[in-house]
């Protein structure tokens, strides 16, 4: 007699292995705790045997389950592939992607991405989960997110990185501000002008304090906010100037902002796409993941347009 499967219970279980938590891997198909058990339970049940161990704090593959784990996860790999293959149902067997980003590259081109994927495949739901640069390498890494476009992690022995771009530092100002009609301005320039910065548990704070270990600066900062796009609203509201990657500023010409790049020394951060090493992207994750890189090498192709100088308010 055959063996009849539910596809809903082999998505549970896969997520379940890869989370390791009832609560996260519920979150993740979208369905409560108490029924992602019962999908648990019923594929026990289908299947004869325990595939899991459950204890008060934790739960853990039984054997049966470790050698039952890759063939599952083939198997729903090998129909998202199929699917994703036929353009009048464009789906995927979890129907979502999960991609976790640092705010500024959100800001920067995931918009235009996305639009492009859900020209593609509409029934996917896409999830954004912006977060610092540390908070993006950890859902990666905990398989919260398929992967992510961060600046930190290329060091990682758990983690692939592929770059997209080097970003510099450049200062963010209203246009009517003494440093807009500057050509370039010092790192020891910028710190004689009031400024907003970003607090310690920023990467991008992490990474100016160790690029700037010679420049101190006269006084500190009238804000720290915790995302380079809130120091950016400070900056509009008229609180000072702010150093920012130049992919936070708007890509189109801003009414009250303009940007300045920062010299002496120059900064950049490596921007790029991070996932777990050794673990396989789902179809649809893979497909996203391929937009992003095609997108971007298009965008780096395109002549950069001169900005012209403009003075407001």
């Amino acid at each position: 007699m055959g063996i009849h499967l539910d596809l809903n219970d082999l998505q549970a279980f896969t997520a379940l292995v890869k989370l390791g938590s009832f609560r996260k891997a519920a979150e993740s198909i979208h369905i409560s705790q108490p029924a992602l058990s019962r999908r648990i339970e019923k594929l026990e049940e289908t299947l004869g045997v325990r595939l899991f161990e459950r204890t008060t704090r934790r739960v853990y593959l039984t054997t049966v389950g470790q050698a039952f784990a890759p063939s599952a996860e083939q198997l729903l790999d090998d129909l998202d592939a199929a699917l994703l293959s036929i353009r009048e149902v464009s789906s995927s067997r979890l129907g979502h992607v999960t991609i976790a980003c640092v705010p500024s590259a959100a800001h920067y081109f995931l918009p235009t991405v996305i639009a492009q994927y859900r020209l593609r495949y509409p029934r996917i739901r896409v999830k954004l989960f912006d977060a610092s640069a540390n908070e993006v390498l950890n859902a990666v890494k905990s398989g919260e997110a398929d992967f992510g476009v961060g600046f930190v992690g290329s060091q990682d022995a758990d983690i692939e990185f592929e770059q997209l771009l080097q970003d510099r530092f450049v200062v963010a100002c209203r246009r009517n501000h003494p440093l807009a009609s500057k050509k370039s301005v010092s790192w020891s320039e910028f710190y004689e002008h009031e400024y907003v910065s970003v607090d310690k548990t920023s990467g991008n704070r992490l990474l100016l304090d160790q690029a700037l270990t010679a420049v101190a600066p006269r006084a500190p900062s009238v804000c720290e906010t915790r995302h380079v796009t809130t120091a950016l609203g400070l900056v509009e509201a008229g609180l000072g100037v702010a150093a920012v990657p130049s992919m936070a500023m708007p890509q189109s010409e801003h009414p009250l902002l303009t940007s300045v790049p920062l010299i002496d020394p120059v900064v950049t951060r490596r921007v790029g796409l991070v996932r777990r090493r050794g673990r396989q992207l789902t179809p649809a994750a893979q497909e996203f993941y391929s937009i992003v890189v095609e997108m971007q090498r298009t965008r780096r192709a395109r002549p950069t347009p001169k900005k012209t100088a403009r003075k407001g308010p």
